[in-house]
């Protein structure tokens, strides 16, 4: 540490190990790699690649998202800023248009509403293309479409069939690009893929991550194509971070993809994922708080209601709950809109043991929570 430069005007052998390291993982053309240091950081660097390749300001961003405790994402994150709502005045931003949020269990085209038939990521994906038309009637258009690749604080949200494949080509057909959030579900969470996009099927113009790449250490990336890279550097000035890309940072990244690789987590994420998720779906079937179990890999969503008929959200419920887990040594959260879902983020390193004692705790805290309310 005392001979520490952190100064990324002058590489370090670190710094390109990892980019090449990070871009062996991506789709062709992602292939330029920018180092910061946080979540927030990416996704703000993010939105000026879009801006200023697309030469417009516009954001589509979903309802009930959160990007970032910045200025900049403050403005594209509705879930904080409903919040702020109530206890302050929250200007309207005529740069940012808010989209549905694709939830098929809560939101606005739900699947108790419609036949099993019925397309709702098309339904979704048309409420995009409403905005997408409005900006152009009015000689404007989308910078970009900005959302996590699952949705995290809005509701551990799983997005429906080709939801974002149609997204993503009315963005593009519109001139915007497109930016996948994977701060909170990248780096393997869901199992299947290094990538929560990839379980789309689509490529994104922009990739932001963080949370995970350091394991606790402050390091994060914006991966991005050579074209909107190329539009970023002809403004003339270079990009500058003192501590993003600093060689114990990125030695840190490294050390956690190694030992993403060499401990098999994306396949522990995906197989204690799936007796995961099998087993809330058995509790599912003896708790009435339970509404709806979500998820893949180790991206879990439990909907706790009232009523399973109504899906009126159980929030206090959702909180004694939350609070009697903390009792017995499991810490999990509470997200959503109306802070009843039980939002389901394990370390990658989560065993079967582990699933087996939280879903008998969880089971003792639905019954005792069931008892008190007469369900």
């Amino acid at each position: 540490m005392s001979l520490l430069s952190t100064n990324i005007r002058f590489l370090h052998d670190n710094l390109v190990i990892l980019a090449e390291r990070i871009i062996s993982t991506m789709p062709s053309p992602l292939s330029v790699v920018y180092f910061v240091n946080s979540g927030s950081e990416a996704n703000d660097l993010a939105l000026r690649l879009a801006r200023c390749h697309t030469k417009s300001n516009d954001v589509v961003t979903l309802d009930h998202a959160y990007h970032g405790h910045v200025t900049s994402l403050i403005e594209i994150s509705p879930m904080k800023l409903r919040r702020m709502a109530k206890h302050c005045d929250v200007p309207t931003l005529p740069y940012v248009h808010v989209a549905s949020c694709p939830d098929v269990y809560r939101g606005k085209y739900r699947d108790c509403d419609f036949p099993a038939t019925e397309d709702l990521g098309q339904k979704y994906a048309d409420d995009v293309l409403q905005i997408l038309d409005n900006l152009k009637a009015e000689g404007r258009k989308p910078a970009c479409y900005i959302a996590e690749s699952l949705q995290s604080c809005g509701g551990q949200i799983i997005y429906p069939k080709d939801y974002l494949k149609k997204v993503f080509r009315y963005i593009r057909e519109a001139g915007g690009i497109c930016i996948a959030d994977e701060v909170q579900v990248g780096f393997g969470r869901v199992g299947s893929h290094m990538w929560a996009f990839e379980i789309h099927d689509v490529i994104p113009d922009i990739v932001t991550m963080g949370k995970p790449m350091g394991n606790g250490h402050p390091v994060s990336a914006v991966v991005t194509t050579p074209e909107i890279s190329a539009s970023f550097q002809a403004l003339g000035i270079s990009y500058f971070n003192t501590f993003g890309g600093n060689p114990v940072s990125c030695a840190i990244a490294l050390a956690v993809m190694d030992v993403i690789e060499n401990e098999r987590l994306m396949q522990n994420a995906q197989e204690v994922g799936q007796i995961l998720m099998t087993k809330l779906k058995n509790l599912k079937e003896k708790h009435p708080l339970i509404g709806d179990v979500r998820g893949i890999g180790f991206f879990i969503g439990i909907d706790l209601v009232l009523d399973q008929n109504s899906r009126q959200p159980a929030t206090e419920e959702t909180l004694h709950i939350v609070e009697n887990l903390k009792r017995n040594g499991i810490i999990l959260s509470r997200e959503g809109p109306y802070d009843n879902i039980l939002k389901f983020k394990p370390p990658m390193c989560f065993d079967r043991d582990n699933a087996d004692f939280l879903v008998e705790k969880l089971s003792q805290a639905l019954t005792e929570v069931e008892q008190k309310t007469n369900h």
